[in-house]
């Protein structure tokens, strides 16, 4: 049923409990392949007249580095599991316009995501990468919820 799998990553302990599920489902049905994906919001966007080029440029190459790092620490554990894995990284400010696009471009079947549970002001504040996925997606998605929240906080 899911040949193509998409599994947003932020780097945090709540995104990762996504991986629990991508595991269930690709142990349960034959799943293609599974799309790991963290997208890089670009450094201090509104300091870019303040600060040199240089230390942004360095700054952006060093967070480029640690998330390709992550990912492919996170798809060699999938791996060794037997799923089959690819990571791909995206620049962007709008984390859930860039899920959207990468899912229509991969053609997935599924998003498996993690909550962060904000709500009230924090969600107003900070937005909801996961409430806009649910409203724009024609992609089904599995929102996963981590159960004990104080466990996964950074």
């Amino acid at each position: 049923m899911y040949k193509k799998i998409l599994v947003p990553l932020d780097g945090s302990k709540f995104a990762e409990t996504a991986l629990e599920h991508l595991k269930t489902i690709a142990h349960g049905c034959p799943v293609d392949k599974a799309i790991l994906l963290r997208i890089l919001v670009p450094v201090l966007i509104d300091a870019r007249d303040y600060i040199a080029a240089e230390g942004i440029h360095e700054a952006e190459m060093k967070l480029e580095a640690d998330a390709k790092k992550y990912l492919e620490k996170t798809a060699s554990a999938l791996k060794k599991e037997g799923i089959s894995v690819e990571i791909r990284m995206e620049i962007g400010t709008e984390p859930a316009a860039k899920i959207l696009e990468v899912a229509r471009e991969e053609k997935t079947d599924l998003i498996i995501m993690s909550t962060h549970g904000r709500s009230g002001v924090q969600q107003w504040i900070f937005g909801s990468v996961a409430h806009r996925l649910l409203v724009h997606s024609s992609v089904p998605i599995l929102m996963a919820v981590p159960g004990d929240r104080k466990k996964y906080e950074r």
